[in-house]
């Protein structure tokens, strides 16, 4: 699956349409899949429609990426602008019980979404390396900055104080951090390769800023979900990588605020445990949602 295929159809929003694309074969509960970045396209998730042997896998681009509109509201993207986005696809698509996963941001909108008040909610949650604060996410991933090497840490820092931060000094400075704890595969996989050209800087910059590290200056800069986590209460699956960004520490962390989460951590991966290590991330997610499902019977 990736950003050549035509989408199955598109869920109309004022802001321009959204394109959906349905995989697998309906039988079980479907799966719907939120992308992270802010931004970052639907496609990189592809390994997860490997579960669509028994079961529908729905995938969408959120406004601002890849396949679908690309017009800001007024004043801006927001938090609650896509969940109502989430709302209208799940509407469209008329899914009266499906599962939810998330990636990075994507699990921060799977939590706003379970945690509203939806006309449908969640069978279960998979929230896939998204720690449960922003100020979380900062101090784990300026720890690992500061591990990286001497040159590379000096070379963020000029720029970013410069405001060069596109620069190509700065892109490859980034790229040995990224290649640390964002996607740790050789070569990086087609999936991603394909999400990261259709990427929506300005929704980036609309929820979160100019730079992964801070400080966030968009609308998710004061986002946490600590304290309403015990609010939860669908059956929920936390998972990351051993090297992630968000660091085993704060996803450890999220899944304690869940009551009976179940909680895993990928000794050979970063922040895309799906593509690092799949065959592992794919069994651990079937298993979980079997389980689901065999004790609502």
């Amino acid at each position: 699956m990736n950003l050549s295929e035509k989408p199955t159809g598109f869920v109309a929003m004022p802001q321009g349409s959204v394109a959906y694309w349905r995989a697998g074969t309906p039988g079980r509960t479907p799966l719907v899949c939120l992308h992270g970045g802010p931004g970052l396209p639907h496609s990189y998730l592809a390994p997860l429609a490997q579960l669509g042997a028994d079961r529908e896998v729905i995938f969408y681009d959120q406004a601002g990426c890849g396949e679908s509109g690309r017009r800001p509201p007024e004043p801006s993207w927001s938090i609650p602008y896509f969940v109502e986005e989430l709302r209208a696809v799940v509407a469209a698509l008329g899914l009266e019980e499906f599962h939810l996963f998330g990636n990075s941001w994507g699990g921060w909108l799977a939590l706003e979404y379970a945690l509203g008040d939806p006309p449908a909610p969640p069978v279960s949650l998979s929230l896939n390396s998204s720690p449960p604060s922003v100020a979380s996410w900062i101090s784990g991933v300026r720890a690992l900055r500061a591990r990286l090497p001497e040159d590379v840490v000096r070379t963020l820092d000029e720029h970013e104080r410069a405001g060069t931060v596109r620069s190509r000094e700065y892109r490859d400075a980034l790229a040995v951090f990224n290649r640390r704890h964002m996607c740790r595969a050789r070569p990086w996989p087609a999936p991603l390769k394909d999400a990261l050209g259709g990427f929506g800087d300005e929704v980036y910059a609309a929820l979160w800023g100019t730079s992964e590290f801070g400080p966030v200056t968009g609308a998710l800069a004061d986002w946490d979900v600590t304290s309403r986590l015990p609010r939860i209460r669908v059956p929920t699956l936390v998972t990351c990588g051993r090297h992630d960004e968000a660091v085993p520490e704060h996803m450890s962390a999220l899944a304690d605020g869940i009551a009976g989460a179940r909680f895993r951590v990928f000794d050979d991966s970063s922040h895309m445990a799906f593509l690092e290590e799949p065959d592992a991330f794919i069994a651990e997610l079937s298993a979980f949602l079997t389980d689901v499902e065999a004790r609502r019977r």
